[in-house]
């Protein structure tokens, strides 16, 4: 049984790559019903890196899990009346397609409203459409560098680089969820669907000024746009006696502490050190202090000092520690499933945790039109109609979806 807040509710999506998969990935973890329309080609994704078998690849599987694979050439008129069918029963269409592409293969949202007045359409495109970026192309380098934060790490290494994570898809996805979800909540009230957008570059802008207006935040401003204490040259994972620690010595109090576990109550008296407004003045000089106190201990001996002192600090693990990591082997983090094409894979789990209503993966990722006859069975086309829309080309089916679908559980 579907279990999960969002039981109940149906989201047809037409997107790739991280952003909206993402976004309709936790969607489905709380219940909904994800239905991922793909052109014939597939998402890209399926094709990106380390896989067992082609169309299936790990990155895939890990953001389009607890979804059903529908293949629709909407090019086509039979193809495009079996989408309206199919959004005809949605609660949200979710697109990240450009402006240009969605109005020529007629999925705009007065065409889809019309169809279904309740739906909850959401955008999901790099630049917003009020804009003179409307109609550029999008992917996530690009918006880091248009958002400043490229530039933000020039400021550390002394050349623009891309944060190592598509932070602008994933934060993005998240934006688009809460956007979607106020949606549906207004609806549960009125009955009204209603059209949302959520644009990349605007988004990351956003993200990116909310401590880094700074003294922007006044007109005329009164400092540049930047927080001294993120672009700090000495802003980083601190060097030990054996390795590195990840520490931040933040508040009054937590300075106060610093100092008495390190034996440097000289520290305290100097006026640099002595209150939060005067360690940001001098931030360059509070983290030299800091990096070169850190290089006369062990981690294992900093963990324990800083403990005591009720620091927040970590050892700096890397990506492959994470799925050893005892902690999150407590938290059960990770989820291994067996998948009926791909053998035992392993996921990340949602971290949000609800007590009446809590996520699950109840379904592994689909395989390309694994569900395609399942789900125009389940909008009422008959046998006959179903054969002659595979055989003109306006849905294509896997085996296991033209024989009846497979789950994917």
């Amino acid at each position: 049984m579907t279990v999960g807040p969002l039981a109940g509710v149906r989201v047809v999506e037409c997107t790739t790559v991280l952003l909206g998969p993402y976004c309709s990935q936790i969607m489905g973890d709380m219940g909904a019903d994800v239905i991922k329309v793909e052109t014939p080609h597939g998402d890209p994704v399926r094709y990106l890196g380390a896989a067992r078998h082609p169309g299936m690849s790990g990155m895939f599987l890990n953001a389009n899990r607890n979804k059903r694979s529908m293949v629709l050439n909407l090019k086509e008129p039979a193809g495009l009346d079996a989408f309206n069918r199919l959004v005809g029963t949605a609660d949200v269409f979710l697109h990240n397609m450009r402006r240009q592409a969605i109005q020529e293969l007629a999925i705009d949202y007065p065409t889809l409203s019309h169809i279904n007045p309740q739906l909850v359409y959401c955008h999901a495109y790099g630049f917003g459409r009020q804009g003179p970026y409307r109609d550029f192309p999008a992917y996530d380098d690009v918006i880091q560098g248009a958002s400043g934060m490229a530039m933000l790490q020039a400021r550390l290494s002394g050349t623009p680089q891309y944060v190592a994570s598509d932070v602008a898809d994933k934060v993005t996805a998240l934006m688009v969820l809460a956007g979607i979800l106020m949606a549906l909540f207004h609806r549960e009230r009125t009955g009204e669907g209603q059209e949302v957008e959520v644009p990349m570059f605007e988004t990351m802008v956003s993200f990116n000024l909310l401590e880094n207006l700074y003294g922007a935040a006044f007109d005329p401003p009164v400092s540049d746009p930047v927080y001294p204490r993120v672009v700090a040259r000495d802003r980083r994972p601190y060097r030990t006696a054996d390795g590195y620690i990840s520490a931040i010595i933040y508040n009054d109090k937590q300075w106060e502490r610093f100092f008495a576990v390190t034996g440097r109550q000289d520290l305290k008296e100097d006026a640099r050190f002595n209150s939060f407004a005067e360690r940001m003045c001098h931030i360059d000089v509070v983290y030299g202090m800091v990096a070169n106190l850190f290089q006369e201990r062990t981690t294992a001996e900093w963990l324990k000092l800083l403990s005591k002192a009720e620091i927040p600090a970590m050892p700096l693990l890397d990506t492959a520690d994470l799925l050893t990591d005892p902690h999150l082997r407590a938290a059960q983090l990770f989820v291994e499933r067996d998948h009926p094409s791909e053998g035992t894979v392993r996921v990340v789990d949602t971290p949000i945790r609800m007590s009446r209503t809590p996520s699950a993966i109840q379904r592994g990722a689909p395989r390309l039109g694994e569900h395609s006859v399942e789900l125009l069975r389940e909008l009422g086309y008959a046998e006959e109609e179903i054969g002659h829309l595979l055989d003109v080309g306006a849905i294509a089916a896997s085996d296991a979806g033209s024989s009846g679908g497979g789950s994917g559980q």
